[in-house]
């Protein structure tokens, strides 16, 4: 389709007699064309001049426009080096005029416009790097550089920056570039002369675009965005750059990266360099932080410019003055770096296309994304026929009503309405971004809080660690009131006051949590609910305050997902990490924040504590599904595959039953299949039965390991066939073996509970199989219960109950009726592993009446009640005293007590007609035995 049949719109001459001089000079183009070319010269002596030089070339140009453009970018690649400058200004006279006609005529929308100018400075950057490049390596002063190693410009790179990075280009654009060099490439005794034929070659390509000649000019250049510009060479080694980065770099840079583009020269070294670059540029937590960093760079551009003040149209910048683009790209920008450490998918360049994921992912309300964008988009066309009048780098509006009129007229559009939109238009995006980058600005104070509380406590406050920068104690006094206000309000103001004030000490940094608190007060809400009800839950904040993140990441209040989802994902997660101590560190924070999630949901009621204690068992077996398959890859590359069928994992105890506690460990054994092979077939072959020794032990330090991010869990392998005498992986035909002939009849108690959890899906299904027919053999009840008998006597003998509300140990508590429903389980050949259906099936068998079934269930539901709150609430024995009213009031809330006295009176009753049950149970059939 050409040029003339997709005109959506026309400027209006301002300067009718220059209009027409252009029109006569491309006489040919008649009908809209000709009306184009007479409304856009009259408007703009500069697209007069472009099109008088280049009158010969357009018709043909505006026949094919895209085919033109690729024409011109041809030719720069080759034109020969001698006349590369001047071919590189005829080419930016046809892009300029091809793209402005364009623009004006609604041909191609902006974002076709400014990937227009950017193909051009890409193709030109490359051209002239080349160039400039191949003649330091025709004099001899690249080491060991060859003729052909200019088309990569022998290991430089020029990184696009800013709008160039992001193919939106202006219509007068600067560009800005950063200029670096692989110097692994090179010698350690070669590097210094390479970094100065670098240099050289950069302050020519630099100049063959900036200088202005009789011809015009390509493109001014900025060198200024490398690390520290004002010492440091206009091309630097990769390596010192990124030591920059990683130990000086600001936010203001995290911001400039996020657009960084290798343009040209070596495309492949530059895209090594920003992956480097990741964790500099895209924290790994939610980074609120950022937020002040931009409002603070904001008000310094302001200041420097001298653009505070109302929005008053005549010489307002559209650019850096209140309202304008780069409000938008800082608001967007900032956004992406608060979350996009933790979401790889709005790492994007383009603003535009940064706003519409944003809004995808539900990080910026549609609405607001769709009114920044039109908006921007009616920015970017304002600022480029400012720009286009006199190829003029500015971004001011006019200062008088001729110069507004001459706009109105480039726009097609009459001069009150031109006011009238730019106004509204500068108003709503100032708007919308100040309410983000300064949301209390011009707002009252809070109200002081209604209580008194504890001077000295709030005194003490200044000297913890998360408050020993000025910047962490400046964000805190803004908070300050409104942490005391809402913690006024609590049951127990002063008890929630030092529930908080332990929360602080503990914390080892301030700025990025409170900057995430300023950001979303809603959390102060969910920390005073945490601090004030369960201090075991705040200390784990004040050690772990990044899973707020999750919180706030979207869905954090979504239906449980179930394993299969949270294998899968960790699993996703761990495979982006670069390297195995990564992964490590990744699996734990994951498993942190839906800890964590399981642990707020719990508190606020929204599950039961049945759920909780099956959403922890969920979590840890995807842990191990998706970290298994990461151990055995890292143990392969040293020793080779698992031979054989490979291993599975079992999970036993809480696990095998699918309900833990909040501070539970893992009960493991594993069980391979080595089908004949008896070594292994890496670097470093193991035999079979030590390969997969190690593997255990590999796999039990990448649960157990204290890395920088802690421990993903405990582990207790004693529950392994022989305990602790015996090896630590078992082959499935000697646990078969064991298990029928050799096992102890409290080993076959423990099977009762036991449960695949990962490994190979076919192992897995055999294993099961095995203890199907171990459990199907069938034991006499007085077998089984004699045995319940003396375990339950050693228990007894070992172990103290700690007081009346330990539920977990003593007679007619958890580990009792645990132990008589494996009973239960073994006699009635009862395959599952759920207690209640195991008790009913030993009262289906006559071990006991239904009605005492039913004792049992509802004891051992009250038991694991007041068991999952406790380890919730304290990381000590439970404690009423010392429970706080928050922790009280959940711990009625989910038994459905009364009181605690009422509470108190229920556990004791039903503990005691448990244990009359179990002691009936038990003893009538000893004596029989007997």
């Amino acid at each position: 389709m050409n040029f003339e049949s997709r005109i959506s719109r026309m400027p209006v001459p301002f300067d009718a007699e220059r209009g027409r001089e252009a029109r006569v000079a491309v006489a040919q183009l008649q009908g809209d064309l000709a009306r184009l070319i007479e409304g856009a010269c009259g408007c703009s002596p500069y697209l007069k001049t472009l099109v008088e030089k280049e009158a010969a070339w357009l018709p043909g140009a505006l026949e094919a426009p895209e085919a033109a453009l690729d024409a011109v970018l041809d030719a720069i690649m080759q034109a020969p080096p001698d006349v590369l400058p001047v071919h590189l200004r005829q080419a930016k006279r046809r892009v300029a005029l091809l793209a402005g006609l364009a623009d004006l005529a609604g041909v191609w929308p902006l974002m076709q416009v400014t990937g227009a100018l950017t193909r051009l400075a890409d193709t030109a950057v490359h051209a002239a790097l080349r160039a400039c490049v191949g003649a330091e390596i025709r004099r001899g002063k690249l080491p060991g550089a060859q003729a052909q190693d200019g088309e990569t410009a022998g290991g430089m790179v020029a990184l696009a920056m800013g709008k160039m990075g992001a193919f939106e280009l202006n219509y007068s654009s600067d560009i800005d570039l950063i200029c670096l060099f692989d110097e692994t490439r090179f010698a350690p005794d070669a590097w210094m002369e390479a970094r100065a034929a670098f240099v050289r070659a950069t302050r020519k390509m630099a100049a063959m675009l900036s200088d202005m000649t009789a011809e015009g000019y390509v493109f001014r250049t900025d060198l200024r965005l490398r690390p520290d510009p004002a010492v440091t060479p206009v091309c630097m080694a990769m390596g010192a750059a990124e030591t920059y980065y990683e130990s000086l770099g600001r936010t203001w840079e995290r911001a400039a990266y996020i657009k960084a583009r290798p343009a040209a020269g070596d495309l492949a070294a530059g895209h090594g360099f920003l992956k480097t670059l990741t964790p500099f540029v895209w924290r790994k937590h939610l980074d609120f932080a950022a937020i002040q960093d931009a409002h603070d760079m904001r008000l310094r551009i302001r200041e420097h410019k001298g653009l505070g003040g109302p929005i008053t149209l005549p010489r307002h910048n559209m650019k850096l003055g209140r309202g304008g683009i780069r409000e938008i790209e800082f608001f967007t920008q900032t956004r992406q770096l608060i979350a996009g450490g933790r979401d790889p998918e709005l790492r994007v360049r383009g603003t535009l296309d940064g706003l519409a994921v944003l809004a995808a992912k539900g990080w910026v309300p549609d609405q607001a994304a769709d009114v920044l964008a039109r908006h921007y988009v009616a920015h970017r066309e304002v600022e480029h026929r400012l720009q286009m009048i006199n190829d003029a780098q500015t971004h001011d509006l006019p200062g008088n009503d001729e110069g507004f009129q001459r706009l109105a007229c480039f726009m097609g559009m009459a001069k009150d309405d031109l006011l009238r939109q730019l106004t509204a238009r500068l108003t709503e995006v100032h708007d919308l971004t100040e309410s983000f980058f300064a949301p209390d600005a011009g707002s009252a104070a809070p109200p002081a809080a209604v209580h008194s509380f504890n001077p000295e406590i709030v005194a003490r406050w200044g000297s913890y660690p998360a408050l020993r920068s000025a910047r962490a104690v400046e964000i805190f006094e803004r908070l300050k009131p409104e942490l005391l206000q809402r913690l006024a309000h609590t049951a127990r103001p002063d008890e929630a006051l030092l529930a908080l004030d332990g929360f602080l000490a503990g914390l080892p940094a301030g700025v990025q949590l409170f900057s995430l608190f300023e950001a979303n007060p809603q959390l102060i809400d969910l920390l005073v609910d945490i601090v004030g009800s369960s201090p075991a839950l705040a200390s784990y904040l004040s050690r772990n305050s990044s899973v707020f993140d999750a919180v706030i990441g979207g869905a954090f209040f979504d239906a449980w997902p179930g394993t299969a989802a949270l294998a899968a994902e960790l699993a996703h997660r761990l495979h982006a990490e670069p390297d195995y101590e990564a992964r490590l560190d990744m699996a734990r924070r994951w498993a942190k924040e839906w800890h964590f999630r399981i642990g707020v949901h719990h508190l606020r009621g929204l599950i039961n504590a049945t759920e909780a204690g099956a959403q922890y068992a969920d979590l840890a077996q995807a842990c191990l599904q998706a970290l298994y398959p990461q151990v055995v890859a890292q143990f392969a590359t040293k020793h080779g595959p698992p031979p054989g069928r490979g291993a599975a994992v079992l999970g036993m105890g809480s696990l095998g039953a699918v309900r833990l506690g909040a501070t539970s460990d893992l009960d493991l054994i594993v069980i391979y299949d080595a089908a004949g092979v008896d070594t292994s077939t890496g670097r470093r072959p193991l035999a079979t039965r030590a390969y997969y020794a190690r593997l255990t032990q590999a796999l039990v330090t990448a649960v157990t390991a204290l890395t920088s991010q802690g421990r993903l869990y405990e582990v207790d392998m004693r529950l392994r066939p022989s305990g602790t005498q015996g090896p630590v992986a078992t082959s499935l035909a000697s646990f078969e073996s064991y298990q029928m002939s050799d096992a102890w009849l409290w080993e076959h108690l423990a099977l009762t509970r036991a449960r695949a959890v990962a490994g190979d899906g076919g192992l897995c299904a055999d294993v099961e199989a095995v203890r199907a027919r171990v459990l199907g053999r069938g034991y006499t009840p007085a077998q089984v219960l004699a045995e319940v008998a003396q375990m339950r006597a050693r228990i007894a003998a070992a172990k103290t109950p700690d007081g009346p509300w330990d539920v977990k140990l003593g007679a007619g508590r958890l580990q009792d009726i645990e132990l008589l429903a494996q009973a239960a389980s073994l006699v009635a050949r009862y395959p599952g592993r759920d207690l209640a259906a195991a008790l009913q099936a030993g009262a289906g068998f006559g071990l006991f009446t239904p009605p005492e079934a039913q004792t049992l269930i509802e004891t051992y539901d009250l038991c694991w009640q007041i068991q999952s709150v406790s380890k919730l609430l304290s990381d000590k024995a439970l404690d009423l005293s010392a429970l706080g009213e928050g922790g009280a009031a959940m711990l009625l809330r989910e038994t459905g007590a009364i009181s605690v006295d009422d509470l108190a009176q229920r556990l004791a009753r039903a503990s005691l007609r448990a244990t009359q049950v179990i002691n009936r149970v038990v003893g009538q059939t000893t004596e029989g035995a007997e």
